[in-house]
C-alpha cells in the first residue's frame, strides 16, 4: 500500500540511510524498489534536476523464486486501491544474495508455486519477440532442465538447502538478463488479471494458467503453416523447442504436438507438486471470463478476445487429469 511506502520513505529520510536491503519474496523486494522510486521522485519534485538526482542503492536477499530481484519493475497499491506499476533500470538491485539456507524458511507450498512462476518466465521468454536468443533464450532453456529435474527432488526433500540453492540459480537463469515492462506473455497477462483482483498469489496464478495457455497455443497451431494473433505457429514452434530440455520428453516431429507435450509436462509437474488448482478454488464466480480476458489482453476489441475468454473458462476447474510425466 502507498501509505506504507510513504512511511518507509520518511524513515529512510530521517535515518539518513544510503542503502536499502530487502529480504523475502517479490512483495518486499518490489517494496524496496517502490521506496527507491519515490525517494528519487520526491527529490525531482523538490527541484533537483532529474538527471542529477541520485538513486538509493538496494541489496536483495530473495527467499522465493519470483525473481523480482532481476527486474526494473515494481508495483504498489494506491490510496483508491488501484495497482500502480513503475519501472526504471535504476530500480534493479545492485547486489543479490542467493542463499539456500535462508530459503529453507520459506513454506514449501509458497516456494514451489514461486518456482512454477519461474517456469512461466522461462517458457514465455521463448516466444517473446523482443527476447534475444543469446543469452536470454539459451539460459531459459537450460533453466527448464533444472526446474523439471530439481522441483520433484525439492518436493521430496524440502529441507535440502543445496537443492533450494540450485533452484534459486535456475530461477535467475529463467529471466536474466531480460528487462521488460508489463506482462511477459499471455500466461503472465492472465496472471496479472486474476492475481490482485481475486487475491490469488502470483505463483499460484502460473499454476492455473501456464499449462492451459501452452495447450491453447498448441491447439491453434494444428494444421497451420502461419497464422496471426496469439498462438500462431511461430510462437508454438518456440515453445516446442523446450521438448529436448524437459527430462522424459521426446519430439513427435510436429510443432503442435511438441507444444502439447510441453503443456502436458507443465500440468503434470504442477500436479506432482500438489499445486493443481483452479479459479473456482479462489471463489472466482462463473461469468467473469470475459472481464478477465479483457484485463489480460488490455483491449476490449482485441481480435482474440473470444478465444481467450474461452481459454479462461477452462481455468475454473482443477487440472486433475494432467499427465504426470516425472
Amino acid at each position: 500500500p502507498i501509505a506504507d511506502i510513504e512511511a518507509a520513505v520518511a524513515a529512510v529520510r530521517e535515518s539518513g540511510a544510503d542503502v536499502l536491503i530487502s529480504v523475502g519474496g517479490g512483495s518486499p523486494i518490489d517494496a524496496a524498489k517502490a521506496v527507491a522510486y519515490h525517494l528519487h521522485k520526491n527529490d525531482v519534485n523538490s527541484g533537483q534536476d532529474k538527471q542529477e538526482a541520485k538513486w538509493i542503492s538496494s541489496i536483495a536477499v530473495p527467499t522465493t523464486m519470483s525473481v523480482a530481484e532481476t527486474t526494473k519493475n515494481a508495483g504498489f497499491t494506491s490510496a483508491d486501491g488501484t495497482k500502480t506499476a513503475v519501472a526504471d533500470r535504476e530500480l534493479v538491485p545492485k547486489a543479490v544474495l542467493y542463499d539456500g539456507d535462508i530459503a529453507l524458511h520459506t513454506p514449501l507450498r509458497l516456494w514451489l508455486s514461486s518456482a512454477i512462476r519461474a517456469l512461466d518466465h522461462a517458457i514465455e521468454l521463448l516466444y517473446s519477440p523482443s527476447a534475444p536468443e543469446i543469452p536470454t533464450k539459451r539460459l531459459a532453456l537450460s533453466a527448464l532442465t533444472d526446474l523439471f529435474t530439481l522441483l520433484p527432488q525439492c518436493h521430496a526433500n524440502p529441507q535440502d538447502a543445496d537443492i533450494r540453492q540450485r533452484l534459486l540459480l535456475a530461477g535467475y537463469a529463467a529471466l536474466f538478463p531480460f528487462q521488460f515492462s508489463g506482462a511477459l506473455g499471455l500466461s503472465h497477462g492472465i496472471g496479472h488479471a486474476i492475481g490482485s483482483t481475486y487475491g490469488i498469489p502470483h505463483g499460484i496464478t502460473s499454476c492455473i494458467s501456464l499449462g492451459k495457455v501452452i495447450g491453447f497455443m498448441a491447439e491453434r497451431a494444428k494444421g497451420t503453416d502461419g497464422g496471426k494473433g496469439i498462438g500462431e505457429v511461430g510462437e508454438a514452434a518456440q515453445v516446442a523447442r523446450a521438448v529436448p530440455f524437459i527430462p522424459g520428453l521426446r519430439s513427435a516431429g510436429d510443432v503442435a504436438k511438441d507444444a502439447l507435450l510441453v503443456a502436458e509436462a507443465v500440468e503434470g509437474l504442477v500436479t506432482k507438486l500438489g499445486l493443481a488448482t483452479g479459479l473456482t478454488d479462489y471463489n472466482v464466480k462463473p461469468g467473469e471470463e470475459e472481464a478477465i480476458a479483457i484485463r489480460a489482453l488490455r483491449d476490449p476489441a482485441h481480435p482474440d478476445l473470444e478465444a481467450v475468454t474461452e481459454l479462461v473458462r477452462t481455468m475454473y476447474s482443477t487440472s486433475s487429469d494432467a499427465t504426470t510425466r516425472l
